[in-house]
């Protein structure tokens, strides 16, 4: 169902551009999106992403920064860690965005969430704004977990398989978990496609237990 317009000047996206009101119209809430603060702040981002025509800039914005997140020490510590000042963290997202070559609409909308304290929401936003942009594009959704981020080339490949199993495209919802030791676990709608190396280990250790 769809709801009510956010002004641009009401909280919290008043910080994203002192001279510019920003509108944001509410999209399908299907799923329970707007129940949640990340799904809140995905909705809006994706909202301004749509009307500026900008999605796909801001979906290789989001992908870059939680690359970027899953490879430094420093900058899953700026995310997460709630000792750090929210004036710092805001200083050093607004550092970080034309390093990593942000497009503006993510680079405001980061230091936004630094300005209010809700770094830590950046994963869960980043997962609710792809879920949105794939059903924008018709595409349907995979979760996909590997021990190691994937290039770009993996990503490639594995969307091209899945589009050929699924027969759609399928968009990504790629995260990291080193326990997992290696190989990749795939979750779809109700199926679950398990090659991990951890899993094929305990398959392993329980046929040598027979």
């Amino acid at each position: 169902m769809r709801g009510a317009r956010f002004s641009g000047c009401c909280a919290p996206f008043s910080a994203w551009d002192k001279t510019t009101c920003w509108s944001f119209e509410r999209v399908d809430n299907s799923g329970g999106i707007q129940a949640s603060l990340a799904g809140r702040y995905a909705t809006a981002l994706f909202g301004l992403a749509r009307d500026e025509k900008q999605i796909d800039a801001v979906t290789r914005s989001l992908d870059t920064i939680e690359k970027a997140v899953a490879e430094s020490p420093d900058l899953r510590a700026l995310a997460t860690s709630p000792l750090i000042r929210r004036a710092d963290a805001g200083n050093a997202v607004r550092a970080l965005t034309p390093t990593l070559g942000l497009d503006q609409i993510t680079g405001h909308f980061l230091g936004v969430l630094a300005d209010n304290g809700r770094l830590r929401e950046l994963r869960n936003v980043i997962r609710t704004f792809r879920l949105l942009a794939a059903r924008f594009r018709g595409e349907t959704t995979a979760e996909v977990t590997s021990a190691f981020p994937l290039d770009d080339e993996q990503v490639t490949r594995l969307k091209a398989n899945l589009k050929s199993r699924f027969g759609q495209d399928v968009a990504l919802d790629a995260k990291v978990d080193p326990e997992i030791l290696g190989g990749i676990v795939i979750r779809h709608g109700s199926q679950m496609i398990d090659a991990s190396i951890r899993t094929k280990l305990n398959t392993l250790a329980l046929a040598m237990k027979g």
